[in-house]
């Protein structure tokens, strides 16, 4: 990610012309280099204060800009922080870019401004991957646990259980002190117990994650049925705009149509699939194919039936079908849609009616869906897993447990029985970032936009 000793500088707003553009600087020369474009004499420089400045190069002035000095360490980085508010001219953005580089600063990699606040231990690596959730978030409820990650309450928890699997092997490991004389530190029995305690507290957070990757990135929804059942009208309807074309012609959709809508803070992602049937049509049979393949990465199928042509039992059966083909992993809903042409099937079902050109039902059908990620196991406290990284380190260390809590069963040795607790304290270090490697660190703060 290189090294920390040199000056970097990054734009730190979209590119592009705006009203207003900001670039940043960090590192031990921002001070100096800012200076020496017009900015405020070293010697008068007003911490957290801005200041409207004349910034010139070589060529002549480059803005009016407005400047404000972070001092380190109480800064982003713990470096020298400046920011300069330039107009958002793209011209003008590249020109001041330029004369920094002039003075010798690196134009910042992915992430780097954040990199060196990890580093400098302004915020743990959750933390730290909590920044870019917060920027990616498209929703209330993605931007509500990307904040919770931020103020350090998972952090905070991981920390907790890494601390008591710290505080379990200096006792394991002190009985080797004293193995002559079959000394024994920790309790065996409340070793098991603390084990057990462990051992479900990870499982807890690892099972949150379906819950908290649905947020994060949004719930797939496949929208599924026969030809000219109302797919295409529902995702429509969903959309509140024409995004998918409907026609009477059977095969219409042959390709998937895909948006996204919001649910009380919820982001719900639907997909509007080829029709299902039987047909000769090469290219319709690769729509279909993918229909399926849809509904198999989907949460949630929504499995639309014609009222005016399909019964209630018709259509669960067509349900417990699809559930055979894709798994029992995706949530199948089966619907009948077009319950306000005369000739649909009435109710004596639970079986949700709706009618997507009208909108009878849709509310009925939001409040389903969100029942849905309402049900997946989370912790009330909105301690939840949102990161595939940290998913993966919880397994690792859920396995040291687990070797742990087998050894202590069988009586093996406390060095044995250390080494499977340091392993599962290691993995849980990684989530925080007390244990790193240029690797994870490159492969993180790399997803980053530049000048965060």
């Amino acid at each position: 990610m290189g090294p920390l000793d040199d000056t970097i500088c990054a734009l730190s707003t979209p590119p592009g012309t705006g009203a207003i553009a900001i670039v940043r600087v960090t590192g031990p020369e921002a001070f100096a280099m800012v200076h020496a474009l017009g900015g405020p004499d070293l010697d008068a420089v007003r911490d957290r204060k801005a200041e409207l400045v004349k910034l010139a190069d070589e060529e002549g002035p480059i803005d009016e800009a407005v400047i404000t000095l972070y001092k380190g360490p109480r800064s982003y980085t713990g470096q020298d922080v400046a920011e300069i508010a330039v107009h958002g001219s793209p011209y003008i953005q590249q020109r001041l870019l330029g004369a920094l580089t002039d003075h010798g600063a690196r134009l910042a990699r992915p992430g780097e401004f954040t990199m060196r606040a990890f580093l400098d231990r302004k915020l743990d690596l959750s933390q730290a991957e909590a920044v870019a959730d917060l920027i990616a978030s498209s929703g209330r409820a993605a931007h509500k646990l990307a904040m919770q990650q931020l103020r350090g309450g998972y952090s905070k928890r991981i920390e907790e259980l890494r601390q008591r699997l710290v505080d379990l092997c200096a006792l394991v490991e002190l009985e080797l002190d004293f193995s002559e004389e079959d000394v024994e530190f920790a309790k065996r029995d409340d070793l098991l117990a603390l084990l057990d305690t462990l051992l479900y507290t990870c499982t807890e957070l690892i099972t949150s994650f379906r819950y908290g990757n649905a947020i994060k990135q949004g719930v797939p929804v496949a929208i599924l049925g026969a030809p000219n059942s109302g797919k295409s009208t529902l995702l429509n309807a969903l959309l509140e705009e024409d995004r998918a074309i409907v026609s009477d012609i059977p095969g219409t959709t042959r390709d998937t149509v895909e948006d996204t809508i919001s649910l009380n803070g919820v982001l719900f992602r639907f997909i509007d699939t080829a029709g299902l049937r039987d047909t000769s049509d090469t290219i319709e049979q690769l729509g279909i194919d993918r229909s399926y393949k849809k509904a198999g990465e989907a949460q949630v199928v929504l499995l639309l039936g014609d009222a005016t042509t399909l019964s209630a039992g018709a259509l669960r059966t067509q349900a417990d079908l699809l559930r055979q083909r894709i798994g029992a992993g995706v949530t199948i809903v089966p619907v009948l849609n077009k319950v306000d042409l005369p000739d649909a099937s009435t109710g004596g079902d639970d079986l949700l009616r709706i009618s997507a050109r009208n909108g009878t039902g849709l509310d009925a059908l939001k409040h389903l869906l969100l029942d849905h990620v309402n049900a997946l196991p989370h912790d009330q406290s909105d301690i939840v897993v949102t990161n595939a990284r940290h998913v993966a380190a919880l397994k690792q260390a859920v396995s040291g447990l687990e070797d742990a809590r087998a050894g202590v069963l069988n009586g093996i040795s406390g060095e044995l029985l250390a080494i499977d607790m340091r392993r599962a304290q290691h993995h849980l270090g990684e989530i925080t970032g007390r244990i790193t490697s240029d690797d994870i660190l490159g492969s993180i703060f790399g997803r980053f936009c530049i000048g965060k």
